[in-house]
């Protein structure tokens, strides 16, 4: 029958009783039924009465921004999952047993004890093996397209020098583009060359300071423009 209204208590314990020996509503990934799940909940619910529900919760908030991307047919509601019949029960795992005869009581165990242990111990199996999975995907490093000015002392100066210079900078994460002469006036030519750099890797900041040290041929450097790839 699916979960009930989770406005209610009731529908909150069942959400919390399903969770106890599950990370998500349906297999071993976020999916389209934790999305419908999360969505039919108007808060995050109270940790200290339902701590499988709220950590299940805030799992899947951090999910927010992919929510589109999840598996799963986004048409089907949150009442569509959960368990099989609308009455409410505890982990089985956990559920009392029917009462036996003293003569019949394990004194030195319990059952319930190992299964919630392998119900821990496959929970943390799952987590880590989503964990993995998901520091597999690399982002792309971020980049910058970038046109600097570098101008020379006087209409003196050697240009193919001072671009020569320019260009044995080497650095990883570091590109350099076409360039061109651009006439400034009184017969000076500014070097306005492009450039690539991954942003985490190169500072231009840097890069200007070591430009800066070509001293026999450059005067100053100015970022032109700037944009993100």
């Amino acid at each position: 029958m699916g979960f009930a209204d989770f406005a209610t208590d009731a529908g909150l314990t069942m959400l919390n009783s399903w969770l106890t020996t599950r990370s998500y509503i349906v297999g071993y990934t976020p999916s389209q039924a934790d999305v419908a799940s999360f969505k039919a909940l108007s808060s995050a619910p109270d940790a200290a009465k339902y701590p499988h529900a709220a950590r299940w919760y805030k799992h899947i908030a951090s999910y927010s921004d992919e929510f589109g991307a999840l598996s799963g047919d986004a048409t089907k509601s949150y009442s569509t999952y959960g368990p099989e019949t609308s009455a409410l029960t505890l982990n089985p795992a956990k559920a009392p047993a029917a009462e036996e005869d003293d003569d019949e009581v394990d004194l030195f165990g319990s059952d319930d004890e190992e299964e919630d242990k392998a119900a821990e111990e496959l929970r943390n199996q799952r987590l880590a093996e989503y964990k993995k999975k998901k520091e597999g995907k690399t982002k792309p490093a971020a980049k910058s397209v970038v046109t600097m000015d570098v101008k020379p002392w006087d209409d003196e100066t050697d240009m193919k020098s001072l671009e020569a210079a320019v260009r044995s900078i080497e650095k990883d994460g570091l590109v350099w583009g076409a360039s061109k002469l651009v006439p400034v006036g009184f017969g000076i030519k500014k070097l306005q060359i492009n450039l690539v750099i991954e942003d985490d890797k190169v500072g231009l900041g840097d890069l200007e300071e070591e430009i800066a040290e070509f001293e026999d041929f450059v005067q100053s450097t100015d970022i032109a423009a700037m944009q993100k790839l």
